[in-house]
């Protein structure tokens, strides 16, 4: 099986196989709005980041997807409720981007600070700043990514749902989202290589 090298907050990059493990179970899901934006409050500004929303349009992002969950929260659905709310994050952030497209063709957005570099108030000021890096790394390499591989890429690997999960939210066949995974796969670790040779700590 293909293996891929993920650089995490924590400063490393370590390979992953792209398939779901984990090992704790999956907390009981919310019922009430307020409960559900407590849960999955970080998720959501999370993937909307790695989805490559900029800093200073998180915030709208995050609170137009929960007002859509909330008016939405008590219609029948099949599945469970995190591949749920992740398909309202991606039709909020890809309108986004269409907007975006649309007012500033040829202008990239401003990267700013990196929710997942944040400092946590634990770690040394060493230890922070290659955190910091790492997620900074991990952002730029995301950037590299088409749409639609830095969807699959981002749902699999860094949000660990299965491939059904992703095909099911993408409305797509399992093949697309094997092939479009196996090609994000082998660009992400190309550039992982490339950030590596020049950054030696980053594997440490």
């Amino acid at each position: 099986m293909q293996r891929s090298v993920v650089p995490f907050e924590g400063g490393v990059v370590a390979p992953v196989s792209g398939m779901k493990t984990l090992d704790t179970p999956e907390p009981s899901e919310p019922s009430s709005s307020a409960e559900v934006y407590d849960q999955y409050f970080a998720f959501v500004w999370r993937t909307a980041r790695r989805l490559g929303v900029a800093h200073d349009a998180l915030d709208d992002i995050v609170q137009e997807t929960f007002l859509v969950v909330h008016r939405r929260l008590a219609e029948p659905r099949t599945g469970a409720l995190r591949p749920w709310i992740y398909g309202i994050v991606l039709h909020t952030v890809r309108n986004h981007r269409r907007s975006v497209r649309r007012k500033q063709p040829h202008t990239l957005q401003a990267p700013g600070p990196d929710p997942d570099a944040l400092p946590d108030g634990v770690d040394g000021p060493e230890r922070s700043a290659q955190k910091a890096e790492a997620a900074q790394v991990l952002r730029i390499i995301l950037e590299e990514l088409d749409d639609e591989k830095r969807e699959v890429f981002v749902l699999v690997e860094l949000e660990q749902l299965s491939v059904p999960e992703v095909a099911e939210v993408l409305a797509v066949k399992l093949n697309t989202v094997y092939s479009r995974l196996r090609l994000a796969r082998a660009q992400f670790e190309g550039a992982v290589s490339r950030h590596v040779a020049r950054d030696p700590w980053v594997t440490k």
